[in-house]
């Protein structure tokens, strides 16, 4: 059996974020490789957020949202327009994808890949907790993918 995995071209696992993908630089989405999703996956949800907010903003904060990803997709291109998938609300108040903005030194930014058993009928006002719970007992398979990025 595979195991699903999550990868980028533009930074390996636990390395730096290019600059360009930052929310105060070009603010782009950067490549992602997804590999060995399960054959009864019907859909693939992406939350990308930042657990060292916590001490700056009092939360994690949530970067993208996205569900219903086609399972068969394998790469999201960078700067990806998922027309075939839906976008949530992120921690910045906007729908897509917002990037790295650490405010105060270098942050780790978790790329987190889902298989799912079914697709999700939610709206794009969804944020990632209201992902989190609707993907509840449906996740087939995860995958992450981390990235650390300073101001």
């Amino acid at each position: 059996m595979a195991t699903l995995t999550l990868s980028s071209p533009a930074f390996d696992d636990g390395e730096r974020i290019p600059d360009r993908y930052g929310y105060d630089e070009e603010n782009v989405n950067p490549p992602l490789e997804i590999e060995g999703v399960p054959e009864a996956a019907e859909s693939l949800a992406l939350i990308v957020d930042d657990p060292d907010a916590v001490g700056p903003a009092g939360k994690v904060w949530d970067h993208w949202i996205v569900w219903n990803v086609p399972p068969e997709i394998g790469t999201i291109p960078e700067d990806w327009i998922p027309d075939d998938a839906t976008e949530g609300t992120n921690d910045f108040g906007a729908v897509g994808y917002g990037g790295p903005s650490p405010p105060d030194r270098e942050h780790t930014y978790r790329f987190a890949a889902f298989a799912l058993e079914t697709a999700l009928e939610l709206g794009s006002e969804t944020d990632a907790d209201a992902l989190r719970e609707a993907m509840e007992g449906r996740v087939l398979a995860d995958a992450r993918l981390e990235g650390t990025y300073a101001p």
